[in-house]
């Protein structure tokens, strides 16, 4: 008999539609998402962990980093093989990378949701817990660090991305693809990641924000974040990692002064890598002291950095540490 924790958040999969309003809330507790499960699920006990209830448009920083502990202390339990947590889709795959940084264990970590709420009379939410939780009790499972589980497939907490706003396979790995399938009982593994981090933090820092450029933003952002506190910033830049004229300038003495600035690409698929000069090309934010997030989207980076952070080791090893973490080629 295997063992697996179902640890609940909120989300539309345990949300419907509040009496008397045209608003859908997280209302749903863990008993009765597993009390609607239509697959009897034979030789696996489920244990309910109501975690918090919100939708994960709510979720915070600190929020999503105390979930990743808590994964991390119920995996330390022996008779505990794997753990489910149902999230909402808004900020799962943020959540997913902050546990796949945290969790220590090799046991598998499988978030998974719905994009149709539970009050639907096709909700997609009991079939995906179905198939996640026999991804949580598949030794196959086990080393994939945190992965998403949606519509039958399996996806790196690392590589995942919401790509719809409401098809119900909205989850996508753009450049690597997923790692296996749920084909009925059966948990086939395609791949496996080649790479994992750990980051052993003992707190998180939020205040590490994300600009997304457009043509011809102006650096002002910046400058503002750093006075408002930022602790590091990160930037979705445009292809391999270069930005409007100006920004090489402004970056260079927000760096200077002690504060990271992480260059990631707009762009779904692909590295960045510092090729291009003239005013604030890829060239010129490398000599302002950027850090390049190489396959790492900005989302991901904004995690990795936060946890970073959290420990308190200084700017050099904060380098060093993502660079690793990002695999980006030594310059």
């Amino acid at each position: 008999m295997s063992k697996v924790r179902l640890i609940t958040t909120g989300g539309t999969i345990a949300s419907s539609r509040q009496k008397g309003t045209d608003r859908v809330v997280a209302n749903v507790s863990g008993a009765e998402l597993r009390s609607r499960l239509h697959d009897p699920l034979d030789g696996i006990d489920i244990e309910v962990d109501d975690f918090c209830s919100v939708g994960s448009f709510a979720f915070d920083l600190p929020l999503a980093f105390s979930l990743a502990r808590h994964i991390d202390m119920v995996l330390a339990d022996e008779s505990c093989d794997g753990v489910v947590v149902t999230h909402g889709t808004d900020t799962m795959e943020e959540s997913c990378y902050m546990a796949d940084l945290l969790v220590r264990s090799d046991k598998p970590v499988v978030f998974t949701g719905a994009q149709r709420h539970a009050g639907d009379p096709d909700t997609d939410g009991p079939r995906n817990i179905a198939e996640a939780i026999r991804v949580a009790a598949a030794p196959q499972a086990r080393g994939l660090g945190a992965v998403v589980v949606f519509e039958q497939d399996i996806h790196a907490g690392r590589d995942v991305t919401k790509a719809h706003t409401s098809r119900v396979d909205t989850f996508r790995s753009n450049a690597y693809g997923k790692l296996g399938e749920v084909d009925g009982e059966d948990v086939v593994i395609h791949r496996r990641p080649a790479q994992r981090f750990h980051v052993d933090a003992q707190k998180v820092v939020p205040e590490v924000e994300l600009m997304k450029l457009a043509m011809g933003n102006s650096p002002a952002f910046l400058e503002f974040a750093v006075a408002q506190g930022a602790r590091a910033i990160v930037i979705e830049a445009f292809g391999r990692g270069n930005a409007p004229n100006g920004f090489a300038e402004a970056i260079a003495p927000i760096v200077d002064g002690g504060t990271p600035v992480i260059v990631a690409s707009r762009c779904h698929e692909g590295r960045t890598r510092a090729i291009y000069g003239g005013g604030s090309g890829g060239k010129d934010l490398a000599d302002a002291g950027v850090i390049f997030s190489g396959d790492l989207s900005g989302l991901k980076a904004r995690i990795l950095a936060s946890v970073l952070l959290g420990r308190e080791a200084g700017t050099e090893r904060f380098r060093r540490d993502f660079e690793r973490a990002a695999s980006v080629p030594a310059s």
